[in-house]
C-alpha cells in the first residue's frame, strides 16, 4: 500500500514544471513584467477586477463566492460522464450554462457572483473557463495571509452543461462525498485539502435565518449577507478547523435546517458535512494536523486546487499566468480557543496523536455577527 507521503509527493509533482520559470520577461501595460507575453490581458483584468469587483481588493462577499465558484464549476467531472459527452471539469459551464446547471439545489447562490463576473470576461474577451480560476485567485489573495494560487490560461468558451449530483452537498455522508471526488481523481485526504476554502466561507442559503439579527435596544430585524464559519472570515488562518471541533451547542437561525449542525456559538454557521468530515476516523488526524502546521495547510490547498483547475485539460497546453495573481499579504495570529471556550470543550478525533493545546483569546463569551 501506498504511503500518505508518497503519494503526497505524486501531487507535487504536477506543480513541479511550472516552479521553473524562464529567464525572458514581456513587459505589459504599466511597465509590470510576466513570464508570457500572452498573459499581459491578465493584467487589465486584474486592475478591473480588484477595483470593480472586489471593492479596491477586498477579502468580501465577492471574493468568498469567486473561490467557491471555482469548487463548483470544476468538481463537475466525471470519467465515466465523460465517456457519454457529459460535463467538461473547469471549463466554465456554471457560467456559460446557468440554465442548467443552477437548477442544481448545490449551486444555490453563485447566481449573484455569476453575474457579476460574467461581464468582465465578455469586456476583456477571456474564457469563462478562465476568469473563473483567476477572480478566486485573485479574491483569495486579497485576504489577511491568503495562499498564492497558480493559474493557468487558455481554456476555450466550448463547454458542455455538468449533469446534476457531481456536486457534493452538505447533507451527504462521508463516504458519498469521498466517492464523488474520487472519481474525479482527488485522494480521501484532499477532501480536508479542499476544506481549507472555508476558512473564509459563509453562508446564506442553507439556513436564510442565520443571518437575521434582533438589534439591541430598537426591537428591529436586520438582515445581514452571510452567516461566517469561523470568528476570522477575512483570515485565512487554521480557525475554522479548530472551531470545528467545538462542542455545537447553538443554532445561529430558528431550529436545524437539512444540511446545518449545531454551531459552538451565537452567530457562527457550521455544515453538516464538516461536522462530519472533521470527526471522520479516516480524516480526522488530517484535519488536526491544519491547526498544527499552517504553511503545510497552505501548501496542499494550494496544490489541491491546481489540481482542480486542471480538471479537463492538459496543463502543457495551457499558460502558466500565476506571476499574474497578486502576493496576500498581512498576518494572522496563531490558532486559539474563542474567548469563553476551553480545552473541554473540544471533541478532539485524532487517535493517534493529542490535539494541539491551545489558550482562549480574554474578553467576553464569543458571539458573532453575520459578515
Amino acid at each position: 500500500m501506498l504511503s500518505k507521503a508518497f503519494l503526497y509527493l505524486i501531487i507535487l509533482a504536477v506543480s513541479v514544471t511550472a516552479a521553473i520559470p524562464p529567464t525572458k520577461r514581456a513587459t505589459c501595460s504599466g511597465g509590470r513584467t510576466t513570464a508570457n507575453k500572452a498573459c499581459c490581458v491578465w493584467f487589465d483584468v486584474l486592475d478591473d477586477i480588484q477595483e470593480n469587483l472586489f471593492s479596491g481588493g477586498d477579502c468580501g462577499d465577492e471574493a468568498r463566492e469567486s473561490l467557491r465558484l471555482i469548487f463548483h464549476d470544476a468538481i463537475a467531472w466525471s470519467p465515466a460522464l465523460i465517456a457519454l459527452g457529459q460535463g467538461g471539469g473547469a471549463d466554465g459551464s456554471i457560467m456559460a450554462h446557468t440554465d442548467v446547471e443552477m437548477q442544481d439545489p448545490v449551486n444555490n447562490g453563485l447566481d449573484e457572483i455569476i453575474e457579476a463576473q460574467r461581464p468582465f470576461a465578455l469586456k476583456h474577451k477571456v474564457s469563462f473557463g478562465d476568469f473563473i480560476q483567476f477572480a478566486g485567485a485573485v479574491g483569495v489573495a486579497n485576504c489577511n495571509g491568503g495562499p498564492q494560487i497558480q493559474f493557468f490560461a487558455g481554456r476555450s468558451n466550448e463547454s458542455r452543461p455538468a449533469p446534476p449530483g457531481l456536486v457534493p452537498q452538505p447533507t451527504d455522508s462521508v463516504a458519498e462525498i469521498l466517492l464523488r471526488i474520487g472519481d474525479a481523481g482527488f485522494l480521501p485526504v484532499q477532501l480536508v485539502w479542499m476544506l481549507v476554502s472555508h476558512t473564509i466561507a459563509s453562508q446564506k442559503t442553507t439556513d436564510p435565518c442565520s443571518i437575521r439579527r434582533m438589534t439591541e435596544g430598537t426591537g428591529k430585524m436586520v438582515v445581514f449577507k452571510r452567516a461566517p464559519f469561523d470568528s476570522t472570515p477575512k483570515d485565512f488562518d487554521a480557525q475554522f478547523f479548530v472551531e470545528t471541533m467545538l462542542k455545537g451547542t447553538f443554532t445561529p437561525g430558528q431550529g436545524l435546517h437539512s444540511g446545518e449542525a449545531l454551531s459552538p456559538y451565537p452567530g457562527e454557521f457550521r455544515l453538516q458535512s464538516d461536522a462530519r468530515i472533521s470527526r471522520d476516523g479516516l480524516l480526522a488526524c488530517e484535519w488536526q494536523d491544519m491547526i498544527m502546521d499552517r504553511g503545510n495547510m497552505l501548501q496542499k490547498f494550494e496544490l489541491t486546487v491546481l489540481q482542480l483547475s486542471l480538471l479537463g485539460f492538459d496543463q502543457s497546453m495551457l499558460t502558466d499566468c500565476s506571476d499574474v495573481i497578486p502576493i496576500a499579504t498581512g498576518t494572522v495570529a496563531d490558532p486559539f480557543l474563542p474567548a469563553g471556550m476551553s480545552m473541554d470543550d473540544i471533541e478532539a478525533s485524532c487517535i493517534i496523536s493529542p490535539f494541539p493545546s491551545l489558550s482562549a483569546v480574554p474578553g467576553p463569551v464569543t458571539s458573532l455577527s453575520p459578515v
